[in-house]
């Protein structure tokens, strides 16, 4: 008896990979067939794998579609999260940051920052903003570092959730997304760069998740700087993530400690200075 299967797209052509609509099915005779924004129904899959192949779709993939799906909406002059910066510079940032390594040196300040200014500049002036997206949809350069295989996941998970939340959160009436569990994992244990971003805090700080119930060895706490005193920032991983990468005040956290330290914490300027 032949086992039931279906053909897959060779790359995703919406912006939810984490559901499988019926217009993204098809049999296993259309194999090489068009599906719709130029991509073509790949080899059939099994139906017992289709969960195994999922997985393989991770969280930086997921969230950049979705991030390139949004700027199809908002088009680049709307407003983000980073000061000074609309969807067409965050574009040609992300563009930048993935397809030129000297650029990608000074987004964070330093003796190259004003030679990654120059060329954002001038890519943001020169492509077109549908060009940049699609330039961010196709995913690095398979020669670059970040093409290299889980290098996407480790390099732009945190990259590309938070810079989706600085298109969503910079509207009025965004809401915080509801992300399933595994996501939420996945985030908390990148919030270990919380100790580098945070170096610079002027007091002790603690990060606690709170959209999980302690138990079975789960880890609810994370010592982003030992000092004190401590202030401890209570939220779910997404929004500590949010706060921990300079965007405090679009991130809905609790903060435990005296009104010192917090207002200590609050005042003084640690994060990045873009938020970018």
């Amino acid at each position: 008896m032949p086992v039931p299967s279906v053909a897959i797209a060779v790359a995703w052509p919406g912006p939810d990979p984490g559901g499988w609509p019926p217009d993204h099915a098809a049999n296993a005779g259309d194999t090489g067939a068009k599906c719709g924004n130029g991509y073509k129904w790949g080899p059939p899959l099994p139906i017992g794998k289709l969960r195994a192949y999922y997985r393989q779709v991770g969280y930086s993939r997921q969230e950049r579609l979705a991030l390139c799906a949004l700027l199809d909406e908002t088009g680049p002059d709307s407003p983000t999260l980073c000061a000074g910066w609309t969807t067409a510079d965050l574009a040609a940032h992300l563009v930048l940051r993935e397809r030129r390594p000297d650029a990608a040196a000074g987004v964070l300040g330093g003796p190259l920052a004003g030679h990654t200014a120059r060329l954002q500049r001038r890519l943001r002036q020169r492509v077109s903003f549908a060009d940049l997206v699609q330039s961010i949809r196709t995913g690095p350069p398979r020669l670059s570092v970040m093409g290299l295989p889980g290098m996407d996941e480790r390099l732009n998970t945190v990259e590309y959730f938070v810079h989706h939340e600085d298109v969503r959160r910079a509207v009025d009436g965004w809401a915080p997304r509801e992300l399933d569990g595994s996501e939420s994992d996945e985030l908390w244990q990148r919030l270990a760069m919380a100790r580098v971003l945070l170096r610079k805090a002027p007091v002790g700080v603690e990060l606690a998740r709170d959209d999980i119930e302690p138990g079975n060895g789960a880890k609810l706490r994370l010592t982003a700087k030992k000092a004190t005193p401590v202030v401890t920032v209570i939220g779910p991983p997404a929004e500590l993530l949010i706060w921990a990468t300079g965007r405090s005040r679009a991130a809905n956290v609790r903060f435990d400690g005296t009104q010192a330290a917090v207002a200590t914490l609050a005042g003084s300027g640690w994060g990045l200075r873009t938020g970018r």
